[in-house]
């Protein structure tokens, strides 16, 4: 089983993080999932903080509700700049992103 299988068929909780120094500002992650991701000013792409707040931190960090992860996950599948990292909580894992296995 792959980590993404491992992370498909887990309740565990995942976290999405955008690496702004590689972001292209294309805004596919928003077109895909703009509850999670917004494009700023700068015309790059940030996180959303639950309450829909604009995490403008790098290497900020916001929950993947369940009913969102297809889209985060095909958000990091899809961007350009390979700069959505989605990692499990717990163990700190990349599941989907440039750098998971």
């Amino acid at each position: 089983m792959t980590v993404q299988d491992e992370a498909r068929d887990s309740t565990e909780d995942l976290e999405v993080w955008i690496d702004q120094d590689l972001c292209t500002g294309d805004g596919i992650c928003a077109q895909y999932a703009p509850e999670v991701f917004e494009l700023d000013i700068d015309g790059l792409a940030y996180v959303k903080s639950a309450d829909d707040e604009l995490l403008q931190e790098k290497g900020a960090t916001t929950p993947v509700p369940l009913p969102l992860l297809n889209d985060v996950r095909d958000s990091a599948k899809e961007c350009p700049g390979d700069c959505i990292h989605v990692r499990r909580v717990a163990d700190q894992v990349e599941v989907y992103g440039p750098d998971a296995d």
